[in-house]
């Protein structure tokens, strides 16, 4: 890093120069200007923003060059001059030169589009998150696979002593032949059943040690693979303090900068935008809220400026704060603003809140600065921060204090985390909770509970809390077909909120990577995403927020009997489907076999009962139709439904369904675990 400082950023220049670049052309095409400046300035003032980063302040400078010339352009509804987008065209050539010199293996003169295949190839490999995606459920499939080969060799071990009871059985017949000698026969069958002995634990041996050694090596990739997914959230830390550094010695202050949390880990595009839009609030907590020094020795401040960028994981979402103590956001200045853009009645100038200002500076190009500066000035920022939560499906919190501060909060769920988690065990199922989450578990004691008219409480902490089992929580999926007397309290938080959560069994602690569920599968509040084990079993993520809300809805009951049901099985190919159904249904309550090919299902199927198949439709080899066929023509299996979950859905494949003896027929792309739950239900009986 120390040889070439400015890898990074020309990896980034080179993004929103091409993006520029792509814009200006639309422009020069015709595209209505309202719906691309926009676009254009905030890539330009990322732009000007990462160059003054690194000290670059001649590439700054052209960026700020084409922030003018667009913002001449913002509000037209004419076409964009030929001459004007030439401008904006070679400035964006002198940038790409600059960056290009900024490469240690670019020879003087020569400019960034000659080389479009010398861009650091070697060093850096891109990688798009869905092929990382699918690299770990590759390596997941894989260990799976890898431990059903474990339960073969043991398999190899019953032969093995097959073998050596069959020399033993040779042996007595040897020293018990009234003849008072044996065979040749005999003896060369001896001989014979402890080569095949001595064959076979070597064999088991080897291939013991070698896939012992493979299941160890496939899990340090998989938790490779997971890191590589995962980037600390430090990484930012550097940029947000020279953006804050830069920002103060343009505006003649002192700014001090600290930061806390660095070792939250999320994903890489999440981390990149929030990269950017806390660029923006840095500047803006700099430009507009910490004083000149000669003010702030005045109020008895300090005359450095304090900033805090802090991370911090709640539940399964993290939020980034940025907090100042500078003067908080004027109102007044706030309210002449937006007098002045017709973005507030004058009779409504007079009563404006903070909370309704603080929503106008939301809204985007909005700006309470009077002159435009390399700082601030053009009401971008806000609007980026704005627009990154909104992409992230994430939210902002703005609080400020006249003379004291001002809090931007950016908090957003994490699609994919590393995150320590607690498992809990209910009725067979085991589910993960942000650990976080938990200040406490205890033991059920019965004195503990106490009953109101509301339902089931106790007492925990001097505060009476809403006592729940998680079984019945976890109903919503469907019933749970068995209940127990639950040995243990969880206690959940969420805020200011507490509830209790009565468990089977508190298993213990671990970290696990939260995975987002299919768009087909219609989302519970209760269940933030999945997981799966070092075995490939796919364990419930928990959301705490949605737990409370349901120990609000749900209190304490006294368990049903339920009658066993048959088991079922489930046949399709792909890991992810297997994973997801076994989980919808033993949340129901349902015994569950997985088989990952028609074969397979077959062979299973003639060695144990079952209630019902659920079977996909394209799968390699037997497909689901011929499966089902199968099934009709032997007698022992005729009688068992199948229902057909298949993503084809054309009137021919249900019809080819229907004439091989589908029971019932689901589309993924209208997936409805309750409805499906209700089809097993009444042909299972």
């Amino acid at each position: 890093m120390a040889q070439d400082p400015y890898r990074y950023f020309r990896i980034e220049a080179r993004e929103l120069l091409e993006g520029l670049s792509q814009g200006v052309l639309e422009l020069e095409r015709g595209a209505p200007a309202k719906d691309v400046v926009g676009r254009l300035l905030r890539l330009a003032h990322t732009l000007k923003g990462a160059s003054r980063v690194v000290k670059q302040s001649g590439i700054g400078d052209l960026a700020h060059a084409i922030e003018d010339s667009l913002g001449r352009m913002q509000e037209t509804e004419e076409a964009i001059p030929r001459v004007r987008i030439n401008e904006i065209l070679q400035l964006l050539d002198d940038i790409g030169s600059g960056v290009s010199s900024l490469d240690p293996a670019t020879p003087p003169g020569q400019s960034v589009s000659a080389r479009r295949t010398g861009d650091e190839p070697l060093e850096t490999v891109r990688v798009e998150l869905d092929e990382m995606d699918a690299l770990v459920e590759s390596v997941t499939e894989t260990t799976v696979q890898m431990l059903a080969l474990e339960s073969d060799l043991e398999g190899l071990s019953r032969i093995r002593k097959l073998a050596a009871r069959l020399s033993d059985e040779i042996d007595r017949m040897r020293r018990s032949d009234s003849r008072g000698g044996a065979s040749g026969l005999e003896a060369r069958a001896h001989v014979h059943a402890g080569e095949i002995e001595t064959s076979l634990a070597a064999v088991q041996r080897t291939l013991g040690y070698r896939a012992e050694q493979a299941s160890r090596e496939l899990t340090q990739v998989r938790e490779k693979a997971h890191r590589l997914r995962l980037l600390p959230a430090s990484l930012i830390f550097a940029p947000l303090e020279r953006a804050a550094r830069d920002a103060a010695q343009t505006l003649g202050r002192r700014v001090e900068l600290r930061t806390s949390g660095g070792d939250q880990r999320l994903d890489a595009h999440v981390l990149a935008s929030l990269r950017d839009a806390l660029l923006h609030v840095v500047r803006n907590a700099v430009a507009h809220g910490i004083e000149d020094e000669s003010k702030r020795v005045a109020l008895g401040k300090d005359p450095i400026g304090k900033l805090e960028i802090s991370v911090e994981r709640r539940g399964t979402r993290l939020a980034f704060a940025c907090r100042d103590d500078g003067q908080g956001i004027d109102v007044r200045a706030i309210r002449r603003a937006a007098l002045e853009k017709g973005m507030l009645p004058a009779s409504q100038a007079d009563s404006l809140t903070m909370d309704e200002a603080i929503r106008l500076l939301l809204e985007g190009g909005f700006t309470t600065t009077t002159s435009v500066s390399d700082v601030s000035g053009r009401g971008i920022g806000l609007d980026v921060v704005r627009e990154t939560a909104t992409r992230l499906r994430g939210e902002i919190d703005i609080r400020t204090e006249t003379g004291r501060g001002t809090s931007v909060e950016i908090t957003v769920p994490v699609s994919l985390s590393s995150l320590p988690a607690i498992l809990l065990e209910v009725n067979g199922i085991t589910a993960a909770l942000p650990l976080d989450s938990v200040p406490a578990t205890l033991r059920l004691r019965e004195q503990d509970v106490a009953t109101s008219s509301e339902g089931a409480g106790m007492l925990y902490a001097g505060e009476s809390i809403p006592l729940t089992a998680l079984s019945a929580i976890l109903a919503a999926f469907g019933d749970s077909g068995k209940s127990r007397r639950a040995q243990s309290v969880v206690i959940v938080r969420s805020g200011d909120r507490r509830a209790a959560l009565e468990v089977d069994r508190v298993v213990g602690t671990t970290n696990v990577l939260v995975r987002r569920l299919p768009s087909w599968l219609r989302p519970d509040p209760v269940v933030a995403g999945a997981a799966l084990d070092p075995r490939g079993v796919p364990q419930l993520v928990l959301d705490p927020e949605g737990i409370l809300q349901a120990a609000g809805r749900r209190r304490r009951r006294l368990p049903e009997k339920v009658e066993p049901r048959l088991p079922v099985l489930v046949v399709d190919d792909s890991l992810t489907t297997r994973m997801l159904e076994q989980s919808i249904l033993e949340s129901a309550g349902y015994e569950v076999d997985l088989a990952a090919s028609a074969e397979d299902a077959l062979g299973k199927a003639r060695e144990k009962k079952y209630g019902v198949f659920l079977v996909d439709v394209e799968m390699p080899g037997m497909d689901g139709f011929e499966l089902i066929r199968r099934t009709k023509v032997d007698p022992r299996l005729s009688d068992t439904p199948v229902i057909l979950v298949t993503s084809r859905g054309s009137p021919e494949d249900r019809k080819r369904g229907e004439e091989a003896g589908a029971s019932a027929y689901v589309t993924k792309s209208e997936f409805d675990q309750k409805r499906l739950l209700q089809i097993i239900a009444e042909l299972a009986g």
